[in-house]
Order: structure tokens, then C-alpha cells, then sequence
């Protein structure tokens, strides 16, 4: 359901927030409708819209798709930061400044090759965005 689907998502992204000491963030509805949106499409490409995005393909769950981001970490250069391809969904995930989150999900199922995503495709907006 999609109150199971946003609990997830929360859980997951706030769970990690606290390791890194960010405020937990709150669901919002339209990120949410944002992110949902730009899935339907199962173009693996960011939407270059006005808010920090996240992007999966192919997780079981939108809980493992978090992980994946937050397991970034483990590339994140202390103390210097900064953003790099590599880090930048985990510095995005415990932004300390992002007070909301929003995401989509849509199964894409094999995808068509090129650009397209494939099975489970989740889309997460924040806001204010990091990065």
C-alpha cells in the first residue's frame, strides 16, 4: 500500500539520517507526486527538476535502494566532502538541511536497453535539496 511504501522509505532514510546525525525528515505528498511522475517515464536519467533526486533500478525494496545510496559512504572523502559521482545519493540521503522526502516507485520490468530502467525503478525527491 502506499502508506507501507512511504514508511519505508522514512524509515530507512531517517534511520541513516540519525547515524549521521541529520534531523529526520517528513513525507510530502507532492515529491512524492514529483518522483512518481518522472518514474512512469522508466528513463534512467535524472528529471532536472527543482529538487535534490535519488535514483534506483532494480531493488526488491525501496528500503534496499536506501541502503545502496547510504552504502556510498564508505567512498565519502572526511574531512574534505564536497560532492563526487560516486557519494553523491548518500550525501543527498543525510543532507542535513533536507526537511522533506518524497519518492515514486514503478516496475519498468526488463527494460528496453539504452536509457531505459528496469524492474523496480524508485525515484525520491528532497527538499531542500542538497548537494
Amino acid at each position: 500500500s502506499g502508506a507501507d511504501f512511504s514508511s519505508a522509505v522514512l524509515n530507512s532514510t531517517n534511520f541513516f539520517r540519525a547515524r549521521f546525525l541529520a534531523s529526520p525528515v517528513q513525507w510530502d505528498a507532492t515529491l512524492a507526486q514529483f518522483a512518481h511522475k518522472h518514474a512512469q517515464g522508466c528513463l534512467w536519467e535524472h528529471s532536472g527538476g527543482p529538487y535534490g533526486e535519488n535514483l534506483a533500478e532494480g531493488f526488491a525494496t525501496p528500503a534496499l535502494a536506501v541502503d545502496a545510496w547510504a552504502a556510498e559512504e564508505k567512498h565519502y572523502q572526511y574531512p574534505d566532502g564536497g560532492f563526487s559521482e560516486s557519494t553523491g545519493h548518500f550525501t543527498q540521503l543525510v543532507w542535513k538541511n533536507t526537511t522533506h522526502v518524497g519518492c515514486g516507485a514503478v516496475n519498468c520490468g526488463s527494460g528496453t536497453g539504452g536509457d531505459a530502467a528496469f524492474g523496480w525503478y524508485l525515484v525520491c525527491e528532497y527538499a531542500p535539496a542538497g548537494n
